[in-house]
């Protein structure tokens, strides 16, 4: 059994599988600086989240920007699962300084500890994103496989919001593997990029095993209904429990893998404890896409109240139109099969969310946040 550090883990995906490797045996620390937009203003009270695993874990409130706050956690730890970051990519486009500095000067800092001083962590796994990839990947009719740039904001506002190569031929949608062209679209993205870089370069110079997961769209049972600023789900429930009306980007077309936190979780842990994943970086969903009209319709079905649906062209610079993974490499790898796919997860979740409080619909909030900063067009 190991020590196993969680960064970010009272947060959805790191709490979920903080209790999971309790029950394997694992001894677990959690370092988390309980953010107010995830967990709220008293997390004992307000963050379910939180008080799944207050009692269960060693608790460190604190921030990976800290040299102090990483050495009390990394002391006599055997793996660090780095979780920690600020996440959502519109966001990310004008808190710049911000991500900048949690996601990759907090990573940095970690790795000089672990560089320059005696430890006992023989792995790290980080917590990538399906975002470093930017726009997926394509096949063009003569040209073969391509890797289009971002969007343009003047075909957007002309209603074009499919992606073209040069000549404006049709392209052919395929799924995203390993090798594909690394250009991210967002802050976010060049963060996650850079995180997973550093962890795959410096770990293997110093005795550490290095593994990474790209992680899909991920949901479940558990994820903030509050947060305006990640996860489609959580934000069209809301709106729908508000009885408010449902405002759909672009021409509801565009589409992402969603993949069930049960999955994400039995992905990292296989990642945890195989050799075959040391030195691999893995995608991980479902390798199935699902368009934003879908995921709102089956929504509305699920709580069974019909608010209004408007599809508005509007859009967000900085949004890629689709991506999905190909999980070739972590099926034969680690063995990796998703188990949950979206419309049984969407029971799941959506008759999760029918137990909780109704939460205050902030998206309007969000948005015009965005539209002073020229991003939400």
């Amino acid at each position: 059994m190991k020590n196993i550090l969680i960064t970010g883990g009272a947060g959805f995906i790191g709490s979920n599988l903080a209790l999971k490797l309790i029950e394997k045996g694992h001894k677990i620390t959690v370092l988390d600086n309980l953010s107010k937009q995830i967990h709220g203003e008293n997390p004992e009270v307000t963050s379910p989240l939180f008080k799944s695993i207050k009692d269960k874990v060693t608790f460190i409130e604190g921030t990976v920007t800290s040299r102090e706050d990483w050495t009390k956690a990394l002391e006599n730890q055997n793996v660090v699962v780095h979780f920690a970051a600020e996440t959502g990519t519109g966001q990310s486009m004008y808190c710049i300084e911000k991500y900048t500095e949690v996601n990759i000067q907090g990573t940095a800092i970690m790795l000089d500890i672990l560089a320059n001083s005696d430890n006992s962590v023989e792995k790290i796994v980080i917590a990538s994103s399906r975002s470093i990839y930017g726009e997926g990947k394509y096949k063009h009719p003569e040209l073969g496989i391509v890797y289009p740039i971002h969007r343009k904001e003047k075909d957007m506002l002309a209603g074009n919001f499919e992606l073209t190569f040069f000549d404006d031929q049709e392209l052919e949608l395929l799924a995203t593997d390993e090798d594909s062209k690394i250009h991210p679209s967002s802050v976010y993205g060049i963060t996650k990029q850079n995180q997973e870089q550093m962890i795959m370069t410096v770990c293997p110079t110093i005795g550490i095993a290095p593994v990474g997961f790209r992680y899909q769209n991920v949901y479940g049972p558990g994820q903030s209904l509050s947060n305006p600023y990640t996860g489609i789900l959580s934000i069209f429930s809301t709106q729908i429990r508000n009885n408010n009306p449902i405002q759909i980007f672009e021409d509801g077309k565009e589409t992402r893998d969603f993949v069930f936190i049960d999955d994400v979780v039995a992905a990292t842990i296989l990642g945890i404890e195989k050799e075959e994943a040391n030195g691999q970086v893995f995608n991980v969903g479902t390798g199935v896409a699902t368009d934003v009209l879908e995921v709102a319709n089956s929504l509305i079905k699920a709580y069974d109240i019909n608010v209004p649906v408007t599809v508005t062209g509007r859009f967000r610079l900085g949004d890629i139109r689709h991506n999905y993974a190909d999980l070739t490499k972590i099926k034969k790898l680690l063995g990796f099969e998703p188990s949950v796919y979206f419309k049984e997860g969407i029971e799941k979740f959506s008759a999760w969310v029918l137990q909780q409080e109704i939460q205050e619909d902030k998206l309007s909030k969000s948005l015009e946040e965005m539209k002073k900063k020229g991003l939400l067009k």
